[in-house]
């Protein structure tokens, strides 16, 4: 019989930082662009204050996840130079710079969703240009765990 380990010495075995944080981030960025989309009708300064307050955590979030990415990137893979990863790098980087420039925009012009001006139009475009980023680094992150977890498969059928 397997012995039975504690929660916390599972998680400290277990525990990994960069899908948290990958998900954190990813999972905010829908978010704020559901409460931008119910910002626009009519311009209710409740939930255009929830996209502020998003945008920023996910600002202080997106380094967490890259850098936990090199990390792992590094440690489990060797820097292998795949497809996978550089597009992941790129994706994370230009994410990082979407979400600063949103950041930026809504601090220096807090009024830009009152103004019917190009600053107004570039803040929402930036906005939902998030969306397919965050869509292709999840697609990218599903293709490496479901390749890893091929790979444990295939060990474990032939240690059978």
């Amino acid at each position: 019989m397997a012995e039975k380990k504690s929660l916390l010495k599972e998680m400290r075995e277990t525990f990994f930082l960069h899908p948290i944080a990958a998900h954190f981030s990813n999972g905010l960025i829908p978010v704020a662009v559901l409460y931008l989309m119910l910002t626009l009708p009519e311009g209710d300064q409740f939930f255009e204050h929830t996209v502020e307050h998003l945008i920023i955590i996910v600002l202080f979030a997106i380094p967490v996840s890259f850098f936990s990415g090199i990390h792992d990137w590094t440690t489990n893979y060797k820097r292998a130079k795949t497809p996978v990863f550089i597009n992941k790098i790129r994706l994370s980087i230009l994410l990082f710079v979407l979400v600063a420039a949103t950041v930026v925009i809504r601090l220096s012009v807090p009024e830009v969703m009152y103004h019917n001006d190009w600053l107004h139009w570039v803040y929402i475009a930036l906005l939902f240009t998030t969306l397919p980023v965050v869509t292709l680094l999840g697609h990218y992150g599903g293709k490496l765990a479901g390749a890893a977890k091929l790979a444990a498969a295939r060990r474990k059928k032939d240690e059978a």
